[in-house]
Order: structure tokens, then C-alpha cells, then sequence
């Protein structure tokens, strides 16, 4: 698949053909250790793209009384997807390490899109995000250790670092400095509308796991912890969001996330390694194909335009699904001491004094993200097992 401009030669499974079962939605799960770590780094992003989509259909539905129908039966489809898809995941994942599978889709995700973004200021946004991903990864992997006895690696498989980033008591910012500069629908790239509307997706998942995990905790530390990191998974999301031309009607956001979907759904068919998954990712690619071909229908009959205005042109590459540890290096040491002013990203001295005493007031008297590694220092195996060598 070398682009989306060839995309309406190929209509897909029609929508009243695209059937499921309970058997089928609630399949074998993966291995936790035997399958590759980026199968369920693409499980995961396609979850939270899945959910996505539901929840813009949903809020089109309430605007457009004559969308609700054609609304409604494809949201039924893509609910039995997310299911599916979200049921892959096997039961002796314990909500941590899920929350350490997590922090590894943002971080190599959003890297690899970084790489791929040719607008230079919404690359700077991906940048700057993944930084801190990156140090929620740390400061989980430390509760994962003190709490399970666990080793993140075992889930990570040595394809990300563990190491602090951008320290997460300095993720805290006023809500003006978290809002970005949009594209502009005339003139973006294909690819700059796709990422955008798929690195916010991945976030707004994030997000909502923290916010329903974290208070199943009784430890009080962990608890914090997820109280504080979900807070700015809220700020990813209201970041990543405003990257979208907010002038764009729904029907335009519609066609960019079925573009979306499509896409994301064929680069994890292109590089899954397990043949049952990627059955099934092949299977939702010909799904999705068939829901922007309603989409397009509608955005004909509806706006009386070419389909063709909103999502011509061709994606650069496929999400490239591997470790991006040397990228994400290179950005920690060029880019960890950046902060933002409003719109702009300035260096530590310069940065906004509403997100300074924001931040005061959040981290007094105690910053959980601190307490949590404390003394931390990763190492393979557990701090137990490190202490037994010591002794």
C-alpha cells in the first residue's frame, strides 16, 4: 500500500456483510511472554483508534439527526471490533503491567510518527509528548517492581529504555500552554491530518485506563500516581486534539479517521508476525474500507463535494512498528529541557509563569511521580533480586 489516492478503487466488505459472533469477538487471547511485544503494541493502538471512531461517531450523532442511522450501524460493527480486538489481551496481565504496555505504544508509536510528520511543528509537538510517555514508563516501571516483584522488561522485551525523561512533576502546565497551533485543512498532508487524528485517539485511551484502573488500587502511593499521570494524559489529549483544523466539518473528520483506521489497520497487517492476528487485522482493513465507502456516500449526498478534497494524496509509509530507541535517545538529550509558552516551545528559562504556579500548587506538599521511584534505578530482574547480589 503505497497511498490512500487509489483508495475508492477498492470499496471494501460491504456493511451488511460485516458480521460477528460472541465466539468470534471474544477469541484466544495472546501469549504475554511468547508473542512479540509489538503485536500487543498494535492491539493496543488499535483498541484505542477503535474507541476513537465510536466516540466521534457518537458525538456526530448528536448534531446531524440524518446521520444517527448509518451512524449507528456502523458504530455497532466497530464496537464488536474494539471487542475483539481488546479481548486479545490475556488475563495474566495485571493492570501494571497492561499500564507498562501502554506507556511502550506511546512512546514508540508516537516516535515513529514524529519521524514521519513533514510538518515541522507538529513533529515538535510529537517530540515533546513522547518525552514524557517515556518518564511515565519509568516511574510505573518502579511501581511495578516495588508492588508485583516484576521486572518491566519481561513486558517491554528490551525494545524500550527504561530511564527517567522528562521528569513527570514538570509535566504540569496551565491549560493555555497545553493548546497548539492547528494545520490547515487546505494546505496539510494527508499524513498530517491521519497522524494527529491517530496519535489523539492513542491518548484519549490512555487516558481513560488511568482514570478507571487507578482507584482499584489500595496502595496509596500508586493510587497518586495514577491520579497525577491520568491528569497529564488529559493535557496529551487536549495537546494532540488542537494539532486537528477545528474548522473541519464532521463529515470531513469522519473520512480523515476512516482514512485513518484504514491505514493503521494495513500497516499492522503489513508487519504482524502471529498469522491469526493478522488474519484478523486484514479482516477489519476490508471492514474499514467498507465504512468509508459510507462515509464517502454520505459526504457526497450531504456536502455535494468530491470525497477526493479531503483525502487525496498518499502516505509517505506505513507506521513503522519497531524499537525507536535511538531516536528517542537522541530527542532526550536535544529536547528534555524544553517547555512551553502558549503556543510556543521555549526553553526551561522562558517557560510560561501560569504554568509555574499551576505547577506549584499541584506538587505541594508531595509529587506521587517522585515518591513512586524513589532510588530507582533499573536493572534486569527486581530490586530484590539486585539486593540478593549485593548481599
Amino acid at each position: 500500500m503505497n497511498g490512500l489516492s487509489g483508495i475508492f478503487d477498492n470499496r471494501g466488505c460491504p456493511l451488511d456483510k460485516q458480521t460477528f459472533s460472541w465466539r468470534s469477538i471474544a477469541s484466544l487471547p495472546i501469549s504475554k511472554l511468547d508473542d512479540d511485544a509489538f503485536t500487543r503494541v498494535r492491539i493496543i493502538l488499535m483498541n484505542g483508534i477503535e474507541q476513537d471512531a465510536l466516540r466521534l461517531k457518537h458525538f456526530g450523532a448528536r448534531f446531524h439527526k440524518e446521520l444517527q442511522l448509518p451512524l449507528a450501524q456502523i458504530r455497532r460493527v466497530e464496537q464488536h471490533q474494539m471487542t475483539a480486538i481488546n479481548w486479545l489481551l490475556s488475563a495474566d496481565h495485571s493492570p501494571l503491567e497492561t499500564t507498562i504496555a501502554y506507556e511502550q505504544v506511546a512512546i514508540e508509536v508516537t516516535a515513529a510518527v514524529a519521524q514521519g510528520e513533514p510538518d515541522p511543528y507538529q513533529a515538535q509537538t510529537y517530540r515533546f509528548g513522547l518525552l514524557e510517555d517515556f518518564d511515565h514508563l519509568y516511574r510505573y516501571s518502579a511501581m511495578l517492581d516495588r508492588l508485583e516483584g516484576k521486572d518491566a522488561n519481561n513486558i517491554l522485551q528490551g525494545y524500550t529504555d527504561i530511564v527517567p525523561g522528562r521528569p513527570t512533576s514538570e509535566h504540569h502546565r496551565a491549560p493555555e500552554d497545553d493548546l497548539r497551533e492547528n494545520y490547515q485543512k487546505a494546505d496539510a498532508a494527508l499524513i498530517t491530518k491521519i497522524h494527529a487524528a491517530m496519535i489523539t485517539a492513542a491518548e484519549y485511551q490512555t487516558h481513560d485506563y488511568y482514570m478507571n484502573i487507578g482507584p482499584t488500587f489500595s496502595d496509596p502511593v500508586a493510587r497518586q500516581l495514577y491520579a497525577e499521570i491520568a491528569s497529564v494524559e488529559e493535557q496529551h489529549v487536549t495537546q494532540y486534539g488542537s494539532l486537528m483544523d477545528p474548522s473541519e466539518s464532521f463529515l470531513e473528520k469522519w473520512l480523515i479517521h476512516e482514512a485513518m483506521e484504514i491505514y493503521a489497520y494495513a500497516s499492522c497487517a503489513e508487519q504482524e508476525e502471529n498469522p491469526r492476528i493478522k488474519a484478523l487485522w486484514e479482516q477489519f482493513l476490508d471492514y474499514e474500507l467498507g465504512h468509508l465507502d459510507v462515509a464517502c456516500e454520505l459526504f457526497k449526498k450531504l456536502e455535494r463535494r468530491d470525497p477526493a478534497e479531503i483525502i487525496a494524496g498518499t502516505v509517505p509509509q506505513m507506521i513503522d512498528f519497531k524499537s525507536q530507541r535511538d531516536f528517542v535517545r537522541k530527542v532526550l538529550t536535544e529536547e528534555k529541557d524544553l517547555r512551553t509558552s502558549g503556543h510556543n516551545y521555549v526553553s526551561k528559562e522562558q517557560e510560561s509563569e501560569a504554568s509555574l504556579q499551576y505547577r506549584a500548587r499541584m506538587n505541594d506538599p508531595v509529587v506521587p511521580a517522585d515518591i513512586a521511584s524513589a532510588g530507582y534505578e533499573w536493572h534486569p530482574g527486581t530490586e530484590q533480586a539486585q539486593h540478593r547480589k549485593r548481599g
